[in-house]
């Protein structure tokens, strides 16, 4: 379909491509990857003919039209309605309604046999290209990303920036072309819209390119990676855990493959370097000189993953209880938000707020900051509560002037220059990138400053909106990583699902004007909500979800009456009792494992057992079955110990 051939472009002198090729096949669903500044948005604008390569080819087949979703559609503004705009997309249905229009008020004063012929036409073409459906179509497609009914006739400068994306999005979509190429789609969409655009995806007709830093979104909805590293387009049959998996083993052939062959080069330079001189071995030294010359030298690995290696530390520790929210009103006029809503926060909580956008998740993080006023009822903070908050908008709050090194320092003052530097490495600032002033700055780079500004702050409770937008995947896992370190509490808003599954210990979302609570991690909250949705539950008769419980549970304890009988009490001890037991033996046991686990890691990692026949394989084995034993076994020890505090709160 396209064929991308020794392509070569340039940014002044340094190569973005160099000799690159790619060939997209109809119907391919492509992920584009690649640190930020590789050039992924060139490359789309390449393929779309808005830049010119300096070399190579780029063959289209005569019928592909391209849809190209980017970031300069954000300045396109009118006064009509973002139905209307949407419908943009079907130009000559467009044409054949406004002929068909005018051809029945023509006819209401001139009836010809012309004019009937000419309507018969105009209206067997638009009934052909299903002009009678369009605008249902287009409604449908509005509605899956987050528009209502009611938003549909509004006029689309009305709103802001992320909504006119999605309409653009939507126009895209009905257009159909046979590719699609989406620049980080999911920054300006919540997750039901995020779900609704991968299935959309899935089942679309054409081909496909997605530039994403949501790697579950990419997982979902690609079966080709291709990653832009050093000029090149690598190439990686299958999603994006496909490639992170391929990419270790062909990092690991192609570094040993370049050992060897460095190995292989000092030793040909040492012969050439002691004979070229010696009028017996000349001619063989210079026959090694056009050996090293014509020799394909393999690149060395470059190790593009980051690691964390500072210490977020505060020096405060705050009480037990971080926060309280009672009885809390929130509304904007008539559009409430939270009506008696009530949750609190302990110490060590990781809290993830998720959920469909306009539900009010920043109302939530400012009332929690005390920026936003309530309507009704109390913010608490607990005893010592220190609390530092980033949002988009604390992009704007960074002082343009300063370098980063200087905006660092006025964060905190306790951390020596060297230290601070650490800080920028870790979230990819290097070198005299630090005198870098904040005003030359792209969005990314701001984000990440204004992160690690957040992350030094010897705050002990983080407030999050939206921490992942503008940063690519090796700065989203740098932030993984910060936040796996810190030891404080924090709340935070994402819609990228890899990323809460990481770094949340609670999930909360808004619902019914409260503020609900699932006590679990949020894949087990994706499981929770997905057997709610099959059970028809609609969740309103209770604050705080349930955590999930083991099939063996009796009845929860809000269906047995308060006065329960002595026979029923007697009953609920004797198996209090025996979950008890069931959790100190399967204790016990992982403590047994525990001990030949490390035993066989031990020997695992003598080399002696790799000279040994057959033994090697053997403590594998056994290795990956005492993996999964212990596995179980820590299962059943967390299903026993739920069913015991279930009981306990009954004989309460």
């Amino acid at each position: 379909m396209i064929s991308i051939t020794n392509l070569s472009y340039f940014l002044g002198s340094r190569a973005l491509y160099d000799n690159a090729s790619l060939h997209i096949k109809p119907g391919q669903k492509i992920g584009l990857i690649g640190l930020n500044g590789t050039g992924k948005s060139t490359l789309l604008r390449i393929i779309d003919g808005e830049y010119q390569p300096d070399g190579g080819t780029i063959s289209k087949a005569g019928d592909v039209t391209i849809g190209f979703l980017n970031q300069d559609l954000l300045s396109y503004q009118t006064h009509d309605s973002i139905l209307s705009v949407a419908m943009q997309a079907f130009e000559r249905q467009n044409a054949l309604q406004a002929q068909i229009d005018a051809i029945l008020h023509q006819m209401e004063t001139d009836y010809t046999d012309d004019l009937v012929d000419k309507l018969g036409k105009a209206q067997e073409e638009f009934e052909a290209l299903d002009g009678y459906s369009v605008q249902s179509k287009a409604e449908e497609i509005m509605e899956g990303l987050g528009f209502s009914t009611e938003d549909l006739q509004k006029p689309l400068q009305t709103f802001s920036g992320g909504w006119r994306m999605r309409v653009m999005l939507a126009k895209l979509l009905l257009q159909k072309p046979s590719l699609l190429m989406l620049d980080e789609p999911t920054n300006h969409l919540d997750l039901p819209s995020i779900q609704w655009v991968e299935k959309y995806i899935q089942n679309y007709e054409g081909a496909v390119i997605v530039v994403s830093h949501d790697r579950e979104f990419l997982d979902n909805v690609i079966d080709t990676t291709v990653e832009v590293s050093q000029g090149k387009l690598n190439y990686y049959p299958g999603n994006y855990s496909f490639y992170l998996e391929e990419k270790a083993q062909r990092n690991e052939i192609q570094k040993g493959t370049y050992e060897n062959q460095q190995a292989k080069i000092r030793q040909t330079e040492r012969f050439i370097e002691r004979f070229k001189a010696t009028a017996s071995k000349a001619k063989q030294a210079q026959s090694r000189v056009k050996q090293l010359a014509r020799m394909d030298v393999v690149d060395a690995v470059i190790d593009e993953s980051a690691r964390v290696n500072f210490k977020f530390q505060f020096t405060t520790q705050p009480g037990r209880h971080i926060l309280h929210l009672d009885d809390v009103t929130k509304a904007y006029g008539p559009k409430r938000i939270l009506t008696k809503a009530d949750i609190r926060l302990e110490r060590g909580d990781k809290v993830a707020l998720i959920g469909a956008n306009g539900k009010g998740k920043s109302t939530l993080l400012r009332i929690i900051s005390g920026s936003e006023p309530l309507n009704e009822g109390k913010r608490q903070l607990g005893h010592n509560v220190s609390f530092s908050f980033y949002a988009q908008h604390q992009l704007e709050s960074l002082n343009i002037e300063d370098n980063m090194l200087e905006e660092l320092k006025s964060a905190n003052t306790t951390k020596s220059e060297g230290e601070l530097r650490g800080v920028l490495g870790c979230f990819l600032f290097s070198g005299d990138e630090v005198f870098k002033k904040i005003k030359v700055l792209s969005g990314g780079e701001k984000s990440r400053v204004a992160l690690a500004k957040v992350l030094l702050s010897q705050a002990n409770f983080l407030l999050l909106d939206e921490p992942t937008n503008h940063l690519d995947m090796q700065s989203v896992n740098i932030l993984i990583q910060a936040l796996d370190q810190y030891e404080g509490t924090y709340v935070v808003v994402s819609h990228d699902r890899f990323f809460v599954s990481q770094i949340a210990n609670k999930i909360w979302y808004i619902e019914d004007e409260q503020i609900k609570e699932y006590p679990g991690t949020y894949d087990e909250y994706e499981l929770w909500m997905s057997e709610r949705a099959e059970s028809g539950e609609t969740g309103t008769q209770s604050k705080t979800a349930p955590a999930p419980k083991p099939a063996a549970v009796a009845p929860s304890v809000n269906s047995v009456p308060k006065n329960s009988s002595d026979a029923q009490r007697k009953e609920w001890q004797q198996a209090l009792k025996k979950a008890t037991q069931q959790a100190t033996e399967a204790e016990a046991q992982i403590g047994t494992l525990e001990v030949k686990k490390r035993k066989l890691e031990t020997e695992l990692a003598d080399p002696a057992t790799y000279g040994t026949n057959g033994a090697l394989q053997t403590r594998q084995t056994d290795y990956q079955k005492l993996t999964k034993d212990l596995e179980s076994l820590q299962q059943q020890w967390e299903n026993a110990m739920l069913e015991a505090e279930e009981l306990e709160a009954r004989l309460k």
